[in-house]
């Protein structure tokens, strides 16, 4: 997929901004994305994350940072930029958009590594993110009055597209063969319930927008840093819940683990005020969201991007799952 560079960035020039920031000894990758870039920037003061914004929307990354230091002021734990000598933290150079962040020492966990004491910690941390952003961010944002839901009779069409695409695929693999059958399987499963197809929901509050395994930083058995910030917006609140849980707590065949999803769901409604039927609701509106979609297909097929492949097997088998089980999870989100 096209990316606006793939040059090292201007590390000279993007250093004279900041007092004393040292010497560059390397600048190496550390992670790439469809919004930003990262790397490692290691110098003879200390190590940071630099962090090149794709989008280069200056308006929308100067709020993204502005929010974070607020964050910060409330104790939670994030991972703010450095401001420059100016007292920037966003540095145009080139017409490309940089960040210089302090280096978070940490590591990632999926929701397997931890224990339900921590998925309770985890949904608390949660929790703590929404009702903090709406203290620290305007309430009059822009953002859609409702958050509708996927078409059916459109996604019919996207299956047909993508089983043509598989199909033809060469050469064909064993990824190929389960997307076909994932694609018929889904494709039945529509069928049987497009009449579920939820009302749109109501406007929701400030959410990170991204809240996943690989966007938390622990250190130890404690979160560290809650990172990328880049989709923040205003969502359904109690959505960004589910759907995080859907990720963290996903197993290799495709199943929710259910006891840890419980202890982190009642444990986010205490700390954000959510109630039982917010959260009812949330499930089946990321149920039918799940149903319907298909990013990592489109991802394969439509953008040869095989990023996301390795997450196709559980993310698929997903969605079939949650459909026979759906009476549980709602148990387990809002029980």
């Amino acid at each position: 997929m096209p990316r606006s560079s793939d040059t090292a960035p201007p590390l000279t020039a993007l250093l004279r901004r900041y007092e004393n920031p040292g010497e560059p000894l390397s600048c190496k990758p550390v992670a790439q994305g469809l919004l930003n870039r990262g790397y490692r920037l290691s110098t003879t003061r200390g190590a940071y994350f630099l962090k090149h914004h794709l989008d280069g929307d200056h308006e929308a990354i100067t709020r993204q940072h502005r929010a974070t230091r607020r964050l910060q002021a409330l104790d939670v734990p994030v991972a703010p930029p450095l401001e420059d000598g100016d007292g920037a933290t966003v540095a145009v150079i080139g017409g490309h958009c940089y960040a210089l962040h302090p280096w978070v020492e940490g590591r990632h966990r999926t929701g397997a590594q931890l224990s339900t004491a921590q998925s309770r910690r985890l949904g608390s941390l949660l929790g703590l993110v929404h009702t903090c952003l709406a203290q620290v961010m305007d309430t009059g944002a822009d953002g859609p009055a409702e958050h509708g839901s996927a078409d059916p009779d459109e996604t019919f069409g996207l299956i047909e597209e993508l089983l043509e695409l598989a199909r033809s695929a060469r050469p064909r693999d064993s990824f190929d063969t389960l997307a076909e059958h994932r694609l018929l399987q889904r494709r039945a499963l529509l069928e049987r319930h497009a009449g579920r197809r939820p009302p749109p929901g109501g406007a929701g509050g400030w959410v990170h927008g991204d809240f996943h395994p690989l966007n938390l930083l622990y250190r130890g058995a404690e979160p560290a840093a809650i990172v990328d910030w880049d989709r923040l917006g205003v969502q359904p609140r109690a959505e960004e819940a589910v759907r995080a849980a859907a990720i963290f707590f996903v197993t290799p065949d495709g199943r929710l683990e259910l006891t840890k999803a419980r202890a982190y769901a009642r444990a986010y409604r205490r700390a954000a005020g959510a109630d039982a039927d917010e959260l009812r609701a949330a499930v089946h509106r990321v149920w039918w969201e799940r149903l319907n979609d298909f990013w990592i297909l489109r991802w394969r097929y439509r953008l040869h991007d095989r990023r996301a492949d390795p997450q196709f097997p559980a993310a698929s088998a997903l969605a079939v799952w949650w459909t026979k089980n759906y009476e549980a999870v709602c148990e387990a989100f809002a029980g």
